[in-house]
């Protein structure tokens, strides 16, 4: 883990991720796949989560003030079993499969939201069941491949919830899901004193771009924040099948 092209692609990648945790739909998900382009995605999971986790904590504070009690009531237990069965089938399930069939899922329901909606996010209760069986599948792709987003917003997008509340309730779901994952990927060993000291130091423009993402958001209309946010999903949906395909037929 040296060189210039390394150092460049964890620096997009630390970006990438702190924006995501300031509200900017998505992006945080592209960190391992640009760190992937030089080191395994395996080895790029494991470098960025601490990297997650930190950039959190400024998340967390950003938006202390909005989010929605009742779906993270729902989700987080479901959420968090999701990652116990991540941790035991993580030798068992091929990473390309999940990656397929969560680009697969976004990729559906992005289109369909697409091809529906004539106005803003369409306003539904946040309802226990599929909340439940949503987390768990947010809890588990985030867990194999830091690609929890498709299965959340899958959820979450529905409920028409303010752009400010979605972005806070978003950062402090997968707040409590990256600090839950960190003793998992720590057993596995994809967690060790040499990756968490090059972690410590891109922490630092993930912060920075924390606080870029949050007045993002603030400045974007709400209008044109949701179609960000369903855009993204497709097309990082599409790419996620595209990758587990490859993985697959490899």
């Amino acid at each position: 883990m040296d060189g210039t092209a390394f150092w460049v692609a964890a620096v997009i990648a630390s970006v990438l991720v702190g924006m995501g945790k300031g509200g900017i739909p998505l992006v945080g998900m592209l960190g391992v796949p640009v760190l992937a382009l030089v080191i395994s995605p395996v080895a790029a999971a494991g470098l960025l989560l601490p990297v997650y986790v930190v950039s959190d904590m400024f998340g967390l504070w950003a938006y202390r003030q909005a989010y929605d009690r009742r779906v993270l009531a729902i989700l987080l237990p479901g959420a968090v079993a999701g990652i116990w069965v991540g941790w035991a089938t993580a030798r068992l399930v091929p990473e390309a499969a999940v990656t397929a069939l969560v680009g697969a899922i976004g990729l559906a329901f992005a289109a369909n939201l697409l091809l529906r909606r004539k106005g803003g996010p369409m306003a539904r209760p946040a309802r226990v069941t599929p909340g439940l069986f949503w987390g768990a599948v947010t809890g588990f792709t985030s867990f194999v491949s830091h690609s929890g987003a498709p299965p959340y917003q899958v959820y979450t997008l529905p409920l028409g919830m303010p752009k400010a509340v979605f972005a806070g309730t978003a950062t402090i779901a997968f707040a409590v899901i990256n600090a839950v994952k960190l003793l998992p990927y720590w057993q596995l060993g994809q967690l060790n004193p040499g990756n968490l000291k090059i972690a410590a130091l891109l922490s630092v423009p993930a912060a920075l771009a924390v606080f870029a993402g949050v007045r993002l958001v603030r400045w974007l209309p709400e209008r044109a924040f949701f179609g960000i946010v369903t855009w993204s999903l497709l097309l990082i949906s599409a790419k996620l099948v595209w990758d587990g395909l490859r993985g697959l037929t490899g």
